[in-house]
């Protein structure tokens, strides 16, 4: 959890919000620490967490949390994590491995049986219900990186189609939050992937957006990120934008003003 970036959005795990969807993008940069910042942030909140990691292995995002200060293995152990290893349900389906009776197929739609995200949904409902004794705080879906999808060959409509029953179900039904990342290419090549990202950011209550920098590497200054607050998505005013550079290190996250870097101070 990056508490800098906990103060500039104003959140703090003991008021992890409800019925909220963030949208994560990023462009020539890669923005997964955001990724592991709010993982670690609702479980550190006591949310029941579904992690849909499309991306990386379990042992990455294990690895990165630890650095964080949140054991990914003890959370799935008791319950409270959720995780959904992308990379392995698609090697299995691929190359032929059966899944034990009665388990759930989640990403069956590449294997062309169907072209819609519907198991993939069913997958997250089920894991995200609350079950009878349960104490957890709130459901939140996590999603790593959406563009995956894509890639693996699911319509963008199929992608919105999924988002769309999952914040019925997530945000509405049970006020929980949802967490996407979509990857952005710099001179929107992707037509498929900027359709996605445009059509989710207007259905968001936050965006995070990190770029960058548009002179080149820099070792004091990693880039840019956009914060974006959509004050109601039913009002007319003005978005309330902020813009801070960052620098990662190896626990830690620090933000600062454009220019004001410690290194040029």
């Amino acid at each position: 959890m990056l508490a800098e970036l906990n103060e500039l959005l104003g959140a703090s795990p003991q008021r992890p919000g409800t019925g909220k969807f963030t949208l994560l993008r990023d462009t020539r940069t890669d923005g997964s620490f955001l990724v592991h910042h709010f993982l670690s942030f609702y479980l550190r909140a006591g949310c029941k967490v579904c992690f849909v990691a499309l991306l990386q292995s379990f042992s990455h995002y294990s690895i990165v949390a630890q650095k964080l200060g949140v054991s990914l293995t003890a959370a799935r152990e008791r319950g409270q994590l959720v995780f959904l290893e992308g990379l392995k349900s698609c090697l299995d389906l691929l190359f032929g491995e059966e899944e034990p009776s009665g388990e759930p197929r989640p990403l069956q739609f590449i294997s062309g049986s169907t072209s819609n995200l519907k198991a993939l949904f069913d997958f997250v409902r089920t894991s995200l219900t609350p079950a009878e004794g349960d104490s957890w705080q709130g459901p939140v879906l996590l999603v790593d990186d959406l563009s995956v999808l894509l890639s693996l060959g699911a319509a963008p409509v199929a992608v919105l189609d999924f988002i769309h029953y999952c914040r019925v179900v997530v945000c509405s039904q049970l006020q929980g939050n949802i967490v996407v990342l979509v990857h952005s290419s710099e001179d929107g090549a992707d037509e498929e992937n900027e359709l996605l990202g445009t059509a989710l950011g207007h259905h968001s209550d936050l965006i995070l957006w990190a770029e960058g920098l548009a002179t080149g590497f820099c070792k004091d200054v990693h880039g840019e990120i956009k914060i974006i607050k959509r004050l109601s998505l039913q009002s007319t005013e003005q978005d309330v934008v902020q813009v801070y550079q960052y620098k990662i290190q190896e626990k830690n996250v620090t933000f600062f003003a454009r220019g004001l870097s410690a290194a040029v101070l």
